[in-house]
This record gives C-alpha cells, sequence and structure tokens, in this order.
C-alpha cells in the first residue's frame, strides 16, 4: 500500500515513455519486473530530470525508505535540483505529510561524492587510509611533474612528454584498463620511445600520492 494518501494523480503529468520509466518495477512482488532498465535520453528539454525526480518521489510514496534510494548525476547542482524536485512533487501529490522525506535522500549526490563517501567507508577494509585526499586535474599533473623531475626525465637529450601528456596517457591506461603500449601505439604514437619510462614515472606517482594525505 501507498504510504501516503495521494491527492492528485501526479504521474498524470508525464509522457507514456515517462510514466514507463517511473513505474518500472515498482510493487512488483517477488522482484518480478524488477530487472535493470535503461533509458537513452540525452537530448536537452527530453525530461531526463523531470522523469527522475518523478521516479524517486514514486518510489517513496510506493514504501521505498528513502535512505536506500541511490540517486547519482554528474554536478551537485543537479543533485540538489533533482531532491528538490522528488521534494515538491512528493508535497504535491501527498501534501504536507511527505514535507522533508527527500531530504532523507542521504544517497543523492554526484557520482565523485557517492564514489568518495564510499571509499572513506571502506577504506580500512582496501587499505586506505581514511582521511585520503582526493586531487583534481590540476593537483595530479603536478604531482606527476614532480615525479617526472625527480627521476631526472625533464632533461633529457630529447623531450619527454610533459605533465599533461603524461597525465593524458596515465588516464588511458588506468581508466580502460589497457596497456601502456596499446595506449601509445593507439593514441600516443609519438610517445612511444618513451614506454619504459613512463611505466617508471607512474609507478613513481602512485607512490607518492599514496603518501600524501
Amino acid at each position: 500500500m501507498p504510504r501516503f494518501p495521494m491527492r492528485i494523480s501526479y504521474l498524470d503529468l508525464l509522457t507514456t515513455e515517462q510514466r514507463q520509466a517511473v513505474e518500472h518495477g515498482v510493487g512488483k512482488a517477488n522482484g518480478q519486473g524488477r530487472r535493470p532498465l535503461l533509458v537513452i535520453a540525452g537530448a536537452a528539454g527530453s525530461g531526463k530530470t523531470s522523469t527522475l525526480a518523478h521516479r524517486v518521489a514514486h518510489l517513496i510514496i510506493s514504501g521505498a525508505d528513502p535512505r536506500r534510494v541511490l540517486l547519482m548525476t554528474f554536478s551537485r547542482r543537479a543533485a540538489a535540483e533533482m531532491t528538490r524536485r522528488a521534494e515538491r512533487i512528493l508535497r504535491s501529490a501527498t501534501g504536507s505529510g511527505a514535507a522533508g522525506t527527500a531530504d532523507r535522500l542521504s544517497w543523492a549526490g554526484t557520482f565523485h561524492a557517492i564514489g568518495a563517501r564510499l571509499l572513506r567507508t571502506y577504506a580500512n577494509e582496501i587499505g586506505l587510509d581514511p582521511a585520503f585526499t582526493i586531487h583534481d586535474r590540476e593537483d595530479s599533473a603536478d604531482l606527476l611533474n614532480l615525479a617526472r623531475h625527480r627521476l631526472g626525465f625533464s632533461k633529457t637529450p630529447t623531450r619527454f612528454p610533459l605533465k599533461g601528456t603524461c597525465l593524458a596517457i596515465y588516464s588511458r591506461c588506468v581508466n580502460g584498463e589497457v596497456p601502456i603500449e596499446e595506449v601509445l601505439r593507439t593514441s600516443f604514437p609519438w610517445c612511444g620511445e618513451w614506454a619504459d619510462a613512463l611505466k617508471k614515472l607512474f609507478a613513481a606517482y602512485v607512490e607518492a600520492k599514496r603518501s600524501c594525505r
């Protein structure tokens, strides 16, 4: 049964496709119909935010604990906006009795924020210091450049890749789980002669990151 008595048919505000996405798997017994759902809607103005906010509100209205709803997006502004919209929908659909429910969406935020929270929560179990710091791209490039200087790669007879290029290569290797030789061959062929040196640099960079607080 719904947690709150509904005053208006808030789902009537959605298109047929949006409503299908909002209602998918909700209220199905024994896990029936609860398969993952992928919605492809990249165009601006296609109703992505509205659909997600309605989905969250519908889950809560249908009895879901808001503290068990995971809502992630790319920016803090978008996460805050979706949370506000979900609360407005709840208020409109159920009245003041639902006010503040969306405030308990403790797992709403950006991919990076949620990821960092999980890492801190389980840091000890995976060998990390819970007080770890997070570097932005410039911080990472500067630290990589420091390792580059310490290894003497900034004074090679032929020009060693600059810090931005080194970081781009490192990111391709890590994010794509691709060997450095393949990354150099397909994306940075002019750096091919530096494969072994870059491996040494990246190892030093990893150690430098681990020593940072």
